[in-house]
């Protein structure tokens, strides 16, 4: 966050100097194509076998056709695929500069998926679609969605250099273009499949849309588990509150001896399990909470729990804690056990969980029968319980706590070591 801080203070100017910002590594050398191939994702998106293989390789032969270097610059004159990475990023910090023609469009793929946009706001043709609130929004959000439109107007005109700086977490993107911020923490959402959150990595794709281009002192930094958990929490602080001290479990009923504190976090001990729950009934709320898995661990949230019973029934429902390699370790499950499923209910997305000890960020919302689970900054569950068809749950079981509109929340034991730490709670107004 420290070097965050920094270079946000930076003068675009300035950026560039000499050499990348401290961290960063250079992903275009100035000399040539090296580390770079030709790839369009919509060329794809429909094809499968042969016809999408022979597909990929006319876009990567076809390449230098389309894309030169320049006076150490990288040059596109609006035709071909778009340059893309040889090598696919998860959560990064992306700096570029780009100097685009009059009336062009174009723009920065992230995981392969549109776009930070770059477009020309003076081009009529283009105010149907939005060109005049300006460049560095993620133009293919759904109408309406956070991060659709730009927050500010902050294009230089055509013919000039623009510095662009792109903070990627999960599906979280802030964007800041010549040094105004654009877009503050939006999802970007999957153009491709709108029910899914983006892939946990893919390449960087720079577009070319019909009008020539030049790009220059393009730079990356990836960010680590740790620095990336505390970006996410930095985010929609307002109204959490903490409920673990980190000492003790003062304030929490239950399971109390089954639970201890080791270095600033609530573990479920070895071979114990039972339900810890905090001790304010809750209605509507969201919790936040740092969660390290062992190898096959598994726990859950208890979400809206009355106090005895099982949480996953008598509870609204158990959202799951689980490692996601659970399977390879200790046998098949049913889709709705994966880790942020309403445990045999909802299925949720799998796959956005950090490697084995190291820390996840979850923030669980609970509004009416609606619940959200959120991962890693990736939305992995979006459902209304009230909507499940009960003869179809996970072996038919009853859920007779389903629709409970208050309880409290806590965990749900299973015997292993599971951590929990920096929980706070929000609690939302029913209006």
């Amino acid at each position: 966050m420290r070097l965050l801080t920094t270079l946000l203070a930076v003068a675009a100017s300035a950026l560039f100097a000499d050499s990348p910002p401290a961290g960063f590594t250079p992903l275009f050398n100035g000399k040539d194509l090296a580390g770079w191939h030709g790839y369009n994702p919509h060329s794809v998106a429909k094809l499968t076998g042969e016809k999408k293989d022979a597909m990929l390789q006319k876009m990567r032969d076809e390449f230098p056709q389309h894309w030169s270097i320049k006076d150490g610059e990288l040059f596109n004159p609006g035709t071909g695929a778009y340059a893309t990475t040889d090598k696919e990023y998860g959560d990064i910090e992306l700096v570029l500069e780009y100097n685009m023609a009059p009336l062009g469009d174009s723009g920065v793929y992230l995981r392969a998926c549109p776009q930070v946009q770059i477009w020309d706001p003076a081009n009529p043709k283009e105010v149907k679609n939005g060109a005049q609130l300006g460049s560095g929004a993620l133009w293919n959000n759904s109408k309406g969605a956070a991060g659709k439109d730009p927050l500010v107007l902050a294009d230089k005109a055509p013919g000039e250099w623009n510095t662009m700086r792109i903070l990627m977490v999960g599906s979280r993107v802030s964007v800041w273009l010549n040094g105004k911020q654009t877009v503050d923490h939006a999802i970007l959402e999957n153009y491709y499949d709108r029910k899914s959150a983006i892939p946990a990595k893919g390449p960087i794709c720079l577009q070319t849309h019909g009008a020539s281009i030049r790009w220059r002192n393009i730079a990356v930094r990836e960010i680590g588990g740790e620095e990336a958990n505390k970006i996410l929490a930095s985010h929609g602080t307002t109204g959490f509150h903490s409920i673990f001290n980190g000492k003790d479990l003062t304030d929490w009923q239950g399971a109390v001896s089954e639970y201890e504190v080791v270095d600033g976090a609530i573990y479920c001990k070895p071979k114990k399990g039972g339900n810890l729950y905090h001790k304010d009934d809750l209605k509507d709320f969201s919790v936040r909470s740092e969660i390290k898995i062992p190898v096959g661990g598994n726990n859950g949230f208890c979400i809206r729990y009355p106090g005895k019973g099982n949480t996953a029934y008598v509870g609204m429902c158990e959202i799951q804690v689980l490692d996601d390699n659970y399977d390879k370790v200790k046998g098949k499950i049913d889709p709705r056990q994966v880790h942020g499923s309403a445990y045999g209910m909802v299925a949720a997305q799998r796959g956005y969980q950090r490697p084995i000890g190291e820390w996840n960020f979850e923030e669980v919302t609970v509004v009416g029968p609606t619940i959200k689970v959120e991962l890693n900054g990736y939305l992995i569950l979006d459902c209304d319980l009230s909507k499940v068809d009960m003869a179809t749950v996970m072996a038919k079981s009853a859920h007779p706590g389903k629709d409970n509109t208050h309880g409290y929340f806590g965990f749900a034991g299973h015997s292993d070591p599971v951590g929990f730490r920096n929980l706070s709670v929000k609690v939302i107004d029913a209006k």
